[in-house]
């Protein structure tokens, strides 16, 4: 049995021997080069005087301009998500601010990027008085309100609320002249 496994093993040892390098070859060789374009290391004793053509220093990319970091206008909400807000009205109305939140916290999963999601939010959470979270949740949908001045209005009084009753009347002073200055 072991006869028959000799001669397959050696081929194998042979075959990996040569797949690393020959005597002073490169172990790597960059995509779209054969091992045989590419250019020999130098020798040990030998220093390297210039650079090879492959190390070449490259002409600057062009810069990337970051993406800004709010948007242009608020996503609209999907369809889905408009119902499950319809259904939080409807029991914040009834004063079962739990349930709102629930069906808020899924329209939020679906549509993420829409600041009208996001204000509901912090009024359902400023009804629960949970104010920390509440004003969280309205600075979030003023950061998606993008150039909507009409949302960013209602944002700014909705902001000035929610500090206004923790206790913070200079917070509430500047988000209403926030608002004021749109």
């Amino acid at each position: 049995m072991h006869k028959r496994l000799l001669p397959g093993l050696c081929l194998g040892m042979t075959l990996l021997a040569g797949c690393a390098s020959g005597p002073g070859g490169p172990i790597y060789v960059p995509a779209g080069q054969s091992q045989d374009e590419a250019p020999p290391p130098p020798a040990a004793n030998e220093p390297e005087t210039a650079p090879r053509a492959s190390e070449q220093p490259q002409p600057p990319a062009e810069p990337r301009k970051p993406a800004p970091s709010y948007q242009d206008q608020s996503e609209a909400m999907s369809p889905a998500a408009a119902s499950l807000v319809r259904k939080a009205d409807v029991m914040l109305a009834e004063g079962d601010t739990r349930a709102a939140i629930s069906q808020l916290e899924r329209a939020q999963r679906i549509s993420p990027r829409s600041s009208k999601v996001y204000f509901k939010l912090a009024y359902a959470y400023k009804a629960e008085n949970q104010l920390g979270k509440a004003e969280q949740f309205a600075l979030k949908g003023l950061s998606l309100a993008g150039s909507d001045t009409g949302l960013q209005r209602t944002g700014w009084h909705m902001l000035a609320d929610i500090r206004r009753a923790s206790g913070n009347v200079a917070g509430a002073e500047q988000a209403e002249a926030r608002a004021a200055a749109l």
